[in-house]
């Protein structure tokens, strides 16, 4: 097995940029889902509720970032001072997070058409993922609740066999907002891995990702007029453990080192569990 994909999503539910190689530290990839959009109260914003976030690229620059809208055109925004701040919620976490400035956040809320405000991870910001899942004390970031998102080729084209067979067409594996994509010959083999070693680095996989409506929308345009791999994950992947319920996709994973992957690396499981996580049989 080797490591087929690398992606780096600066902004949380904005678009990905693929990586030849990647650092790995304690949070994952460094810059991962650094920036968020909330509303004026600092509740998160994602494409769950504001599918036009797909349209949002993001190019990090030393000291600033551009940002680009189609059909809006980009804009420049400095990184914020760590004294112009905002407290701001993602899911059950409330943390401390610098605020961009009146004209960013004016521009931003024209382009999507509500009223926003964009805000930055920073030095003074802090926040751990489960403990219950991933252990104590273990950095984060502004992502939906851990390090790194896994995910597998065979598992994919599994789905996409699912769907083919029943006339629903096919996905891209961008559906899923995967960080590391490992490229395997048995689907849902991932299941069974309790660790990984990739580039000398372990990854504990720790909790399956549960799926939601943003796997339905196209990772360009925010379309939801576009294949939906819902009704085949519905078919083939709903958990059967109330811990994590729902249709799942790729697995939660907390890295226990630092260092740097590449595309090519050898992905080698290090770990298994006693019993693979279970699944719902039709």
């Amino acid at each position: 097995m080797k490591v087929s994909e690398l992606n780096v999503y600066p902004l949380k539910s904005g678009r990905g940029i693929a990586l030849t190689e990647a650092e790995i530290g304690p949070a994952g990839i460094p810059g991962d889902r650094q920036m968020m959009v909330t509303d004026p109260d600092g509740m998160f914003i994602t494409q769950r509720d504001l599918p036009a976030l797909a349209r949002l690229g993001v190019t990090p620059q030393p000291s600033s970032v551009e940002i680009g809208m189609e059909g809006w055109g980009s804009l420049t925004v400095d990184r914020p001072d760590a004294q112009q701040r905002m407290d701001v919620v993602v899911w059950k976490s409330a943390l401390s997070a610098a605020v961009a400035g009146d004209e960013v956040n004016r521009t931003l809320s024209e382009w999507l058409g509500r009223e926003v405000r964009l805000v930055f991870f920073d030095g003074r910001s802090h926040r751990t993922a489960s403990s219950e899942w991933a252990g104590e004390d273990t950095p984060v970031t502004f992502s939906d609740g851990y390090q790194v998102l896994i995910t597998t080729t065979a598992s994919l084209a599994a789905i996409n066999a699912d769907m083919r067979a029943r006339g629903e067409g096919e996905i891209g594996m961008e559906r899923f907002r995967p960080n590391i994509v490992i490229e395997t010959d048995q689907a849902w083999g991932e299941d069974d891995w309790e660790s990984v070693e990739i580039g000398g680095i372990t990854f504990d996989l720790v909790k399956p990702c549960a799926r939601c409506i943003m796997t339905t929308q196209d990772q360009k345009t925010g379309s939801r007029d576009v294949a939906s791999p819902m009704p085949a994950m519905g078919r083939i992947r709903m958990s059967a453990d109330r811990r994590v319920p729902g249709p799942l996709f790729g697995w939660n994973a907390v890295p226990r080192q630092s260092g740097r992957i590449r595309l090519g690396d050898e992905v080698r499981v290090t770990s298994r569990r006693e019993m693979p996580w279970p699944i719902k049989r039709r």
